[in-house]
């Protein structure tokens, strides 16, 4: 699951950021409210945590224009205004949820796991597929009720495929959702984290198949 944070304040974004990647999730920053809005609209993110207090464009005028566009990903607003009229107009513009500056990072991380949930139409946090259950909420895969260890990649591949479990995802949608702009990506990466896949799902999980020029899909069990 891929998230773009758009946050002027460059020390908090740092944070957001780092505290996303450490759950698992590709991260990207944004300071520009301009190029916000175009990266929103062109990269398959799952959540854009957006700050209204931007300079230039501001973050209200970002979500009108994501919304305006037609598109439906999820958007947290972060926000120092306490005023309840800012918090009416995020939210009617079509923000999904609402954050006030100074926050908890766990508040931060659960709003954030909520957020991708119901953007997928699956708010529990337990994804399944036959004998494999992966908690989006603390990131524990199991497979016949016993621990499966992953990587942090090798999670959120298995994420997306899971939540798309029994329909095609596009490789380059995978890969899409699973890599930021600033990581360090081989040309046959997505290859590798789904062979890895494959053999630590042997021999009780579900298959993850090659469908030849259109991508992978999980076997929904």
């Amino acid at each position: 699951m891929r998230v773009l944070v758009v946050e002027d304040d460059a020390a908090l974004a740092r944070g957001l950021v780092a505290s996303l990647r450490l759950a698992g999730l590709a991260a990207d920053h944004e300071t520009d409210g301009e190029s916000a809005a175009r990266l929103a609209l062109s990269e398959p993110y799952s959540l854009v945590v957006l700050d209204i207090g931007l300079p230039g464009l501001s973050g209200f005028e970002v979500l009108r224009r994501i919304r305006a566009a037609g598109s439906a990903v999820p958007v947290l607003i972060l926000t120092a205004r306490d005023a309840v009229a800012d918090r009416v107009r995020g939210l009617d513009l079509g923000a999904d949820d609402y954050l006030l500056k100074p926050f908890a990072p766990a508040e931060f991380e659960a709003r954030v796991r909520a957020q991708i949930r119901r953007g997928q139409g699956q708010p529990h946090p337990v994804l399944t597929c036959g004998a494999l259950a992966l908690d989006r909420a603390t990131g524990a895969v199991t497979l016949a009720g016993e621990p499966l260890a992953l990587r942090r990649r090798e999670r959120a591949v298995l994420a997306v495929l899971m939540a798309k479990a029994g329909q095609v995802v596009p490789k380059d949608r995978l890969s899409g959702e699973v890599f930021g702009f600033d990581d360090e990506v081989a040309p046959n990466a997505l290859e590798l984290y789904v062979a890895r896949l494959r053999k630590k799902l042997q021999p009780a999980g579900p298959e993850i198949r090659t469908i030849r020029g259109l991508g992978y899909l999980i076997d929904a069990g």
